[in-house]
């Protein structure tokens, strides 16, 4: 099964490249954030997604919103798909199959305007994560975590202890979040390499020198095989690059 997470900033802008990437390489689950849009607000491209069960969850006021892509061919069964219990701000979409399989779209708050809630949201993400297990299904946790998990993941020139995103306690609970039981898939399978940035700053031409962060993650239940997973750093025109994993 083919994972996809992107982060568009703004599918209004980015429909096209969004219907050509997803018409070419055909990812089963594609889990979108930021897509600052309601469902009113949508091109036909974007609301019919022939091949794919959809669901776009956006915000009357343009901002956050996620949404949640599943191919009819993988999922013949639609199920159902609706904002997760900890979703805030239309930051979270979930679905869960017949077969005990939750596939979770999430974009977690910078936290530049309100740190603590970024926190409360992390920890309310923690304890989602548990319960997801506890039931005994598995859980592909997939988005926008608006953290970089260590310095590896900072190009060099950008590691700043106290800069959001690099604290360390919501590193700290990154790290709880996947010791509640997944797999952050990118490193589980490229433990050391460098430059594997899924975001870069918008100036300085810092995408093309590749001197970003990677804050956007396929993460998974360790009962789930991962072969493979990649950035697509030369996909789209948004800030961030679509991550994609091999799963099952």
């Amino acid at each position: 099964m083919k994972i996809a997470t992107w982060n568009v900033n703004g599918i209004r802008a980015r429909e096209a490249q969004f219907v050509s990437w997803v018409g070419r390489d055909r990812p089963d689950v594609v889990c979108l954030q930021e897509i600052k849009a309601t469902p009113e607000q949508l091109g036909e491209a974007l609301t019919l997604l022939p091949d794919y069960h959809s669901v776009w969850h956006g915000g009357p006021k343009g901002y956050s919103g996620v949404s949640l892509h599943l191919r009819k061919s993988a999922f013949a069964d639609r199920p159902e798909i609706a904002p997760a219990p900890f979703d805030m701000e239309t930051r979270v979409l979930q679905a869960r199959t017949r077969e005990g399989l939750v596939l979770t779209s999430v974009y977690v708050p910078n936290g530049g305007k309100d740190y603590a809630a970024k926190l409360k949201f992390l920890e309310a993400m923690k304890r989602y994560v548990e319960d997801v297990h506890a039931r005994g299904d598995r859980l592909l946790l997939c988005g926008d975590m608006n953290v970089a998990r260590t310095d590896l993941d900072v190009t060099p020139k950008e590691r700043k202890a106290g800069a959001i995103g690099q604290r360390p306690d919501e590193r700290g609970l990154f790290e709880a979040v996947l010791d509640a039981g997944l797999v952050d898939t990118a490193r589980a399978l490229h433990p050391d390499a460098e430059g594997m940035f899924t975001w870069w700053p918008p100036w300085r031409s810092m995408r093309q020198k590749n001197q970003g962060w990677r804050i956007d993650y396929v993460l998974a239940s360790r009962a789930l095989p991962v072969t493979a997973c990649e950035v697509l750093a030369d996909v789209g025109t948004s800030d961030h690059a679509p991550v994609v994993a091999m799963v099952g």
